[in-house]
């Protein structure tokens, strides 16, 4: 297993750990996590909020080390695209939920932008899938890359709190997430369609 493979096992093993705590802390009636100040940020969504800017950039990473020192694998190419999906739609899917230890100011993501969000990414993979099988490689455009640019922001802005907007008085901050919340399902449904598309004859035909 070479350094880029072992990037993104770290990367999911440290995704795994992240949903355990989750879950765990959600089961602790007794926790509650403190608000910073006037920035109105939980301490637990800061911290992951790091982390997932920080899973974000081995993202990136493990694939950079992989094409300049020529170590592609098919067993990276198989684990890099899990973790990626992994790491967003957890996190998606878990900011649907308010957990009792955010407090009750804390900005949610709709259900039906994760929905949205989800089977997106179920549609374009199956598309994928499909098109492999008859040799056919789909590669990501740039209203792919949009997408996830857009879907890394929108979680980072959640997890803060519609930072720096909780300084303002009123409800600034939501405003601001629902802003970013409708410009990701936009990319997300604009990019999917795309890929339908673009490669309709992948199903439609042998």
């Amino acid at each position: 297993m070479n350094l880029p493979t072992k990037i993104t096992v770290s990367r999911i093993v440290s995704i795994v750990v992240m949903v355990i705590t989750l879950v765990v802390l959600s089961f602790i009636k007794e926790f509650h996590s403190p608000i910073l100040g006037l920035s109105r940020i939980n301490l637990v969504y800061l911290i992951l909020c790091v982390f997932f800017l920080v899973a974000s950039f081995t993202d990136y990473l493990d694939g950079h080390l992989a094409r300049k020192n020529n170590q592609v694998t098919n067993l990276g190419k198989f684990l890099d695209p899990v973790a990626d999906k992994l790491l967003i739609n957890s996190l998606i899917i878990f900011l649907v939920t308010k957990p009792h230890f955010v407090g009750a100011d804390q900005v949610t993501v709709t259900v039906w932008t994760a929905i949205i969000l989800v089977a997106r990414d179920i549609v374009v993979d199956s598309l994928r899938f499909i098109a492999a099988q008859k040799n056919v490689v789909i590669a990501a455009n740039i209203f792919g890359k949009l997408k996830t640019v857009l879907e890394m922001v929108f979680i980072s802005v959640v997890l803060l709190n519609g930072f720096p907007f909780t300084f303002i008085d009123g409800d600034w901050n939501i405003y601001f997430v629902r802003v970013a919340e409708i410009a990701t399902v936009a990319a997300s449904v604009l990019s999917g369609a795309i890929y339908v598309v673009q490669n309709r004859k992948v199903f439609l035909g042998d």
